[in-house]
C-alpha cells in the first residue's frame, strides 16, 4: 500500500501543481487585464489633462490678445478727454468769428473791445481746461533755472540781480510734474 499511496500522493502533488499553475496562469491573465486597464484609465487622465491645458492655453492667449488690443485702445483714445475740453475755446473763437460778421454797423471801437473780450473769454476756456488736466504754467518769477527755463537772449537790469528773469517772451507749460515747453526768457547780465 504504500506504493500505492506514493503514487496516489505524487499523482495529488502533480494535480496540485497543474491546478497551481492554471490558478497562476488566470491571475496572471486577470492582472495583464488590470494593467490593460490601468493602462487605458491612465491614457484617458492623459487626454482629459492635455485638453484641460489646451483649454487654458487658449484662454490665456485670448485674454493675453484682448488686454493688448484694450491697452493699444485706451493709448489710442487716452488724449479724448483733453480734445474734447478743447471744443469750448474753438466754439468761443468761432461765435467771436461769426460775430463780427454781422456786426458790419457796429463803430469799430466797440466791434475791438467786443473782440478783446471773445479773447479773454477763449483764454479762460483753454486755462479751465488745462486746469482739469493738470497743465499749469512755469513758474518764471525769481531765478533762471535751466530744467524750466530757455534763455534767448542776456540784459544789463538795474532793478534785477545777475542770473534773474527780467522778461519773459513765451510762457512755459508743464504737465503734471513734465515739462511740455520750457518758458522763453531773457535773464539779466552783470
Amino acid at each position: 500500500m504504500s506504493d500505492k499511496q506514493e503514487e496516489l500522493n505524487n499523482e495529488e502533488v502533480v494535480q496540485n501543481e497543474e491546478v497551481q499553475e492554471e490558478s497562476n496562469v488566470e491571475q496572471n491573465e486577470s492582472s495583464e487585464m488590470t494593467a490593460d486597464e490601468k493602462i487605458a484609465e491612465l491614457e484617458a487622465k492623459l487626454k482629459e489633462s492635455e485638453d484641460k491645458y489646451f483649454r487654458v492655453h487658449a484662454d490665456f492667449e485670448n485674454i493675453k490678445k484682448r488686454l493688448e488690443k484694450e491697452k493699444y485702445q485706451a493709448i489710442d483714445y487716452a488724449s479724448e478727454k483733453f480734445a474734447k475740453d478743447l471744443l469750448a475755446p474753438i466754439d468761443t473763437l468761432e461765435m467771436a468769428l461769426a460775430a463780427e460778421e454781422t456786426s458790419k454797423e457796429v463803430p469799430s471801437e466797440e466791434l475791438l473791445s467786443k473782440l478783446k473780450e471773445g479773447v479773454e473769454l477763449t483764454i479762460k476756456n483753454f486755462y479751465s481746461a488745462f486746469d482739469k488736466h493738470d497743465i499749469t504754467i512755469v513758474d518764471t518769477e525769481g531765478e533762471f533755472d535751466p530744467n524750466y527755463h530757455n534763455a534767448v537772449m542776456q540784459v544789463d537790469s538795474a532793478e534785477h540781480e545777475d542770473g534773474q528773469i527780467v522778461q519773459v517772451m513765451q510762457k512755459g507749460y508743464k504737465f503734471k510734474d513734465r515739462l511740455l515747453r520750457p518758458a522763453m526768457v531773457s535773464i539779466c547780465k552783470k
